[in-house]
């Protein structure tokens, strides 16, 4: 690194030259500059055609909401992450043990797999109310929704990963003298890993689209709910304050997901950075 030395009367001031500033700019990613000047864009087409509030608001009216509103904002985040954690959670225990039984059960496969298929054409909005009827008000429908939703992307591509290990890798692995747990985990798991990753990044959008539209039809907290009524209110920025917040959980969920990827996938990062390089 190098630096300048501008000399005081009192003392040494260290000016960094200006190729630091570039070499910091150049690390904020693009998808980040592409943002701020949306919003900025946002922000001055508001300013300068004098938009009303009830029909589109400033961002720097939605940041306010969040600073003296927060006290009803955070209660409600934490009830729809709640119930997007416990979902996807939901989801997983039961997509993935299904996908192994699918995978090792002819029986399974035949009986079970084109019925999960079929499902998908119900509209799980055209069930919520029965859901209520069953469950009531609580958290319950709403969790039970967000598995309905989040289970079938886990199962489609847990099989596919599952299937995707070749007859020759198997017949290898039980010539080794492998039985069949260990050629489950030694062998069709690991290379099943980035299909069902796959699977699980997709389900984190659906569990929270799942728990919003839940609160749509029935609830008494959550961002959902708040949206109803600051949309019955004509409080478009309270509203619009709601929508970011469910969208900051969406992306902190796949973000942390994919995280999770690189930890128990190394070798699909590695070969990505030998891919760009």
């Amino acid at each position: 690194m190098t630096t300048t030395i501008a000399e005081t009367t009192d003392d040494t001031v260290i000016v960094p030259k200006p190729n630091m500033l570039l070499r910091a700019l150049m690390a904020v990613p693009p998808a980040l500059w592409t943002l701020l000047v949306l919003i900025s864009i946002w922000e001055l087409s508001v300013q300068i055609g004098k938009v009303p509030a009830y029909i589109l608001p400033a961002p720097s009216a939605i940041g306010a909401v969040f600073f003296n509103y927060w006290h009803r904002l955070l209660p409600n985040a934490l009830v729809t992450l709640s119930e997007v954690l416990i979902g996807f959670i939901g989801a997983v225990v039961v997509g993935v043990p299904l996908a192994v039984m699918i995978v090792y059960s002819r029986a399974m496969e035949k009986a079970v797999y084109p019925l999960i298929v079929a499902s998908q054409t119900v509209p799980k909005v055209a069930i919520a109310p029965l859901l209520l009827t069953w469950f009531g008000y609580g958290m319950t429908p709403k969790i039970v929704i967000v598995i309905l939703l989040a289970f079938f992307p886990i199962v489609i591509n847990s099989v596919m990963g599952l299937k995707s290990s070749s007859r020759e890798m198997i017949y290898l692995a039980r010539s080794m003298g492998a039985s069949g747990l260990q050629t489950f985990w030694k062998f069709r798991l690991p290379q099943a890993l980035p299909s069902i990753f796959a699977g699980l990044k997709l389900a984190t959008v659906l569990s929270v689209i799942g728990a919003v539209v839940a609160e749509f039809i029935g609830a008494d907290k959550g961002l959902g709910y708040l949206i109803l009524i600051a949309g019955a209110n004509f409080d478009i920025t309270r509203q619009f304050a709601s929508i970011i917040l469910i969208t900051l959980i969406g992306v902190l969920f796949f973000v942390t997901l994919e995280q999770m990827e690189r930890f128990f996938i190394p070798w699909k990062a590695r070969s990505n950075i030998a891919g760009e390089g």
